[in-house]
């Protein structure tokens, strides 16, 4: 056999990688380093999970982010998925779920509505998440001036179906009404933690706990820094 790569298995190589977006500067050693990448997040424990996530959001903040090349990340995860975290995260087009935590492709399962509420659509899904791709931990995420949340504060009429959405926020706010400080701001925090609840109770992810297989938490993002701070 020639030992040189013949022209024929030479165009279909190039074709190959030109369909699938990975000719690049530096191709060879992104596809040898990424797949560690993902190996090291598949059998972590929650808590390793949950701290990915916070030094994932450290290097964003710090404007040191390591996420690995996109094309070549997207070819990796096309046929699977096995996301290491769940975000249930506000639609709030501010909040991309990706970059604040500085990951990649195939990464996070992330279902965003908003006001980050834990509606029956968004209960089942992070169940599914959870239970049958795995992923070792939940994280509500609210964030700075909700404007959900902030309707919700004032008894905005609205039309629709965003008259739904407002109410499910308000058990939230009803135990954030006597609390000290900035109104708005309590009443987003409480209204993650109340969302936080309401996952737990879901008879699935309630076993993934004491099975010590996931972890649900809260966040509070900051508009202004990046940050998220932690509320659980």
């Amino acid at each position: 056999m020639n030992r040189f790569v013949s022209r024929r298995n030479l165009l279909k190589l190039g074709a190959g990688a030109v369909g699938t977006g990975v000719v690049t500067a530096g191709l060879g050693s992104q596809l040898v380093s990424s797949p560690k990448v993902l190996a090291e997040k598949k059998d972590i424990s929650p808590e390793q999970a949950l701290q990915e996530l916070i030094e994932g959001n450290n290097r964003f903040v710090k404007r040191k982010r390591k996420n690995p090349d996109h094309y070549t990340r997207l070819v990796e995860v096309a046929k699977s998925q096995k996301p290491f975290a769940s975000i249930l995260g506000c639609a709030d087009s501010r909040v991309p779920a990706e970059i604040v935590f500085d990951q990649g492709f195939g990464d996070l399962f992330v279902c965003r509505v908003a006001g980050n509420i834990a509606i029956p659509e968004e209960i089942g899904s992070l169940e599914f998440g959870s239970l049958v791709l795995g992923s070792k931990v939940i994280m509500v995420l609210g964030h700075e001036r909700c404007g959900a949340v902030d309707a919700t504060i004032k008894g905005a009429q609205v039309p629709g179906q965003i008259a739904s959405l407002l109410e499910a926020i308000k058990p939230g706010i009803e135990k954030a009404k006597n609390l000290p400080g900035d109104k708005l701001e309590n009443c987003c925090k409480a209204n993650v933690l109340a969302q936080v609840e309401k996952l737990k109770k879901s008879p699935v992810i309630s076993q993934l706990i004491v099975d010590k297989k996931l972890v649900v938490v809260g966040g509070y993002y900051d508009l202004d820094t990046g940050r998220v701070t932690m509320l659980s």
